[in-house]
């Protein structure tokens, strides 16, 4: 076999290896197998662009629950795609149209815009597709779906269909969350709140026929060009004068009621409220109660219209400057106080929502609300981590009508066809093309120009990727999916519309599990500007802080969620070229907590970097001292001449793969990478491979001995690579196949132990991907082996630090003296494995004696009954004398120069007092530091 290169280089590995995974078939799942199903399928990725971490961490994690369950002999189906994400890819393909042709939407036809949005579809799709093969993804590429492909397309006509029929979907005026920017409506989970400072203004509103006024507080004034009322509490007594009486608008001229309503609170204010319905959720509520009509002041692009005359034209904040600046004019402002207000912003173009009356289509949710808190409550579907359910249950509970009308151009668009005569008339149609009574008399029919939410296709997901209206084999198999891995900030958007969608259209959930991930935060670094403004630090400077440069006076620091304006993004492609795939997976695994945020350091690529080079050494030493031919090797290990660190390595592998098991079924990703990483590296190649040397290398022990070593060696080494596969898939399936060049052909052996039957029948496989992944043997978990080493463990730990504290060096030999009663069981327990120690650490002779040895300058320390002491060597006593000696020639001057000050009359009589005093103290110091370095010089030369 070729000898391996000294370190792992990942780029010559990885696009080899998927291309051999992707090639050979491996991804693929049957419908019609027998095994038991496992299927995910994917978060569909926008197509707007590149992976972003948030999409590595979600992708690995996934690719390691598939990996696992298709070793464990699960037929494992991992759905891939891609989401048009309807309001960021028009968005982002507006941008990139103005950048590139100075053009806006409105100067294409829809059609003209569309063949853009689809161009740049294609070519973003392809790029992530790239790059969750770079991530080392196992999707059976053969099945990618797209949610508006023509499956997809299907599936949503006819969801709508069937919700429109059954009386879920309706049309109607309402107030919506109104984007002004990409101008569409928004649900209301897609608007994030942020607070701004801004003001409450007191308004003086004249009442009819010069009766006095009544002052309003409100926090947008430009809104009372829209004001049908002015409400306050029935409760209020201030105010009971005045209900039933009217006011003339200042602006207007409109007569508006006083009315009151229990919604109104007194303390806020003045207690005095102006009503704008269109213009506000809760006055929009109270507008139904009281029949109030319905005041429209604003354009979808977010300017005063033709009702709000004389400002009709201006933004919403230009306006509201003119309004103010016209009733001071007026003399009806009371007052102007600061106020924090809590403002909505839509969570795609940042733009500040506004409450806008429009014709929309809804689902009525109240009928699914029951379910939806069924079947978390019922664990038909597990949250996890379990302390989600509360908020899932608030949200339930607070739930509303599903705005899934977007004023887009890029999505599905509604199947609902109007006639232009009867406007009352509507057909909803499911099919392809247009509907037969539209095909008939076309000019008399018009499609609704809107299209649904993303959100609407996106909960169809787990079915619709599997064919569904259709009745599909892989439906029949691998529905419901097995789970679903997500970040906890789409548990609205997404899963809980996912959960009911599958109830309603399958009769049964989607998943049984979620695991929701926290969101990952990177370090964000800035300095404050002697104007008050923040800088955010450049890359350059910002990546030498992540890597431990020290940070300079001025310089701030926090872990925040990533963003390019922040300069703490970490993107996950630059991180594999830089440390390879394997490394960022384990980083990111090793890194997911049960918690809600991930902060996640750019050290830890490098870390996981280092430890896949640790895997290439310890497998590259295992293989430069593997000679054993393959049919040697089928003859398997004797189960009865295992030494004390052969039952205790395969103890404890057995014991970590059924830790590592246990954590993956958990969803403990951070755990599962902790317990392959420490028995790897710290058990395996520090210790076993360690003790296994002089074995290996002739200087003890048969050459059955050696043969028994190299066979549990490559034992273990099979078992470790599998079971580290799933989190790097692309280093272990590089040392397995290197494994497999060495062993695969192994006869079967019907005699030998199973473990190495096991091996040999993994080998066989045609990959690592495919073979098996490792299974417990509970009678090879052996609490006793491990007892012993553990105690062992301690004994070396404890010469470990006599060494460091005698500043011993690694290379140097040392004796070791056990003191204690010769039967003590610790002592003969250490007489007994003596040889672990001489493997693990420098040492000559170990003396075992009921007496302190007689040695002057050794170091010693207490462990249970004994005494462990460690002599000097002759060669370090040589070099510590000569040490001392430069030490007690250095001291003799200073004693001289001291003494000749002391001595001096001239000096005693000018000099301060305190001084003299101290040079005193310091002289009998170095007087006594003398006679120490003497004495140790004197022992040394004995």
């Amino acid at each position: 076999m070729k000898e391996l290169p000294p370190s792992y280089e990942p780029k010559t590995v990885e696009k080899k290896t998927y291309h051999f995974w992707k090639e050979s078939g491996f991804f693929h799942a049957d419908p019609h197998s027998q095994k038991p199903p496992f299927c995910i399928v994917i978060p569909p990725p926008n197509v707007t662009g590149r992976l972003h971490m948030g999409h590595a961490l979600v992708d690995t994690l996934q690719d390691i629950l598939i990996r696992w369950k298709r070793m464990s002999g699960f037929e494992a189906l991992w759905i891939p795609g891609t989401d048009h994400a309807g309001i960021s890819t028009q968005t982002v393909v507006e941008r990139h149209l103005m950048k590139t042709t100075h053009k806006t939407r409105r100067d294409f036809s829809r059609e003209e815009f569309l063949k853009h949005v689809w161009q740049w579809k294609e070519e973003s799709e392809q790029a992530i597709l790239s790059q969750l093969e770079q991530l080392g993804c196992s999707c059976d590429w053969s099945r990618l779906r797209f949610t508006m492909d023509e499956g997809c397309n299907l599936a949503v006509r006819t969801m709508f269909k069937k919700m429109y029929d059954d009386g879920y979907i309706y049309r109607g005026d309402y107030l919506v969350n109104w984007d002004p920017v990409t101008q569409t409506a928004l649900a209301d989970d897609e608007v994030e709140y942020e607070e701004i400072d801004s003001s409450l203004w007191y308004l003086r509103y004249p009442l009819e026929r010069g009766e006095g006024v009544i002052v309003v507080a409100t926090t947008r004034p430009e809104t009372m060009l829209g004001d049908t009322a002015v409400a306050v509490s029935p409760k209020d007594e201030r105010y009971a004068k005045f209900v039933g009486k009217f006011i003339d608008h200042p602006i207007t001229g409109r007569k508006i009621p006083i009315i009151t309503d229990h919604i109104v609170d007194p303390s806020f204010g003045t207690g005095a409220v102006k009503i704008t319905p269109a213009h506000d959720h809760n006055d929009y509520q109270m507008a139904l109660r009281h029949h109030l009509p319905l005041i429209n002041i604003m354009t979808p692009d977010g300017k005063i219209n033709e009702e709000g005359k004389p400002f009709s034209g201006l933004s919403m904040e230009e306006a509201r400057k003119d309004v103010v600046n016209r009733l001071h004019t007026l003399g009806l402002i009371e007052k102007i106080e600061p106020y924090p207000l809590r403002v909505g912003v839509s969570y795609r173009s940042k733009a500040i929502i506004e409450p806008y009356l429009s014709k929309q289509w809804f689902v009525r949710m109240t009928p699914f609300k029951e379910k939806l808190i069924q079947a978390v409550k019922e664990k038909k579907v597990a949250l996890i981590p379990p302390h989600w359910e509360n908020t899932y249950f608030h949200w339930i509970e607070n739930l509303r009508d599903w705005c899934i009308s977007r004023q887009l151009w890029w999505g599905h668009r509604i199947p609902i066809w109007y006639n232009r005569q009867d406007t009352e008339r509507m057909i909803c149609y499911a099919g392809e093309g247009l509907p037969p009574e539209v095909q008939k008399s076309p000019d008399n029919w018009y499609q609704d120009e809107d299209v649904l939410d993303t959100w609407f296709s996106s909960a169809l997901w787990p079915f619709s990727t599997m064919g569904w209206p259709h009745k599909t084999p892989e439906l029949k198999k691998f529905y419901p999916t097995s789970t679903l891995i997500t970040g906890h900030d789409i548990l609205f958007f997404w899963v809980a519309r996912m959960i009911f969608m599958g109830e309603y259209a399958m009769g049964q959930v989607p998943f049984h599990e979620t695991f929701l991930h926290g969101l990952i935060y990177g370090k964000s670094y800035w300095r404050v500007q002697k104007d008050g403004s923040i800088h955010y630090l450049a890359q350059e400077e910002r990546i030498s802080y992540e890597l431990g440069t020290p940070i300079p006076k001025g310089v701030h620091s926090k872990w925040e969620k990533m963003s390019k304006s922040k300069g703490n993004i970490i993107d996950p492609l630059e991180m594999i070229d830089q440390f390879g795939t394997d490394a960022v997976r384990m980083a990111l695994t090793f890194s997911v907590t049960m918690a809600r945020q991930i902060d996640l350091d750019r050290r830890r690529f490098e870390e996981f970097k280092n430890f896949a080079n640790k895997i290439w050494n310890g497998a590259r030493f295992v293989f430069m001292n593997l000679d054993l031919p393959a049919e040697t090797f089928s003859e398997g290990i004797d189960l009865k001449k295992l030494s004390l660190e052969d039952r205790w390595i395969l103890s404890l592998m057995y014991r970590t793969i059924q830790e590592v098991i246990d954590a993956l079924t958990a969803y403990q990703f951070d755990k599962a990478a902790a317990k392959s990483y420490d028995f790897f590296w710290k058990e395996f190649c520090a210790y076993y491979v360690e003790i296994s040397k002089p074995i290996l290398f002739g200087k003890s022990g048969t050459l059955q001995d050696k043969e028994q070593k190299q066979k549990i060696l490559a034992i273990v080494l099979c078992n470790a690579i599998r079971l580290m596969h799933p989190m790097a898939p692309f280093i272990t399936e590089e040392l397995f196949s290197l494994l497999k060049e060495r062993f695969g052909n192994s006869p079967v052996n019907e005699k030998a132990d199973p473990l190495t039957k096991e091996v040999i029948a993994a080998l066989k496989k045609p990959a690592c991907i495919v073979s098996l992944f490792p299974t417990v043997r509970e009678d090879r978990i052996d609490e006793s082996a491990e007892n012993i080493f553990s105690n062992m463990d301690e004994v070396l730990r404890v010469i470990r630090n006599i060494r460091a504290e005698m500043q011993l060096p690694p290379q140097f030999s040392s004796d070791l003296f056990v003191v204690g009663d010769l039967d003590d069981p610790y002592l003969k327990m250490i007489k007994d494995h003596q040889t672990i120690l001489t493997a693990l650490v420098k040492i000559g002779k170990i003396v075992f004696t009921s007496s302190k040895p007689e040695e002057k300058f050794s170091s010693s320390a207490p462990l249970k009954n004994l005494n462990l002491f460690i002599p000097l060597s002759q060669e370090l006593r040589e070099r510590e004398k000569q040490r001392i000696a430069k030490e007690l020639e250095k001291k003799t001057l200073q004693i001289d120069g001291a003494k000749r000050q002391l001595t001096n009359p001239d000096f005693i009589a000018k000099a301060p007092s305190s001084l003299v005093e101290k040079m005193k103290k310091e002289f009998d110091q170095h007087l006594e530091e003398l006679a120490r370095l003497k004495q140790k010089f004197e022992e040394l030369d004995d």
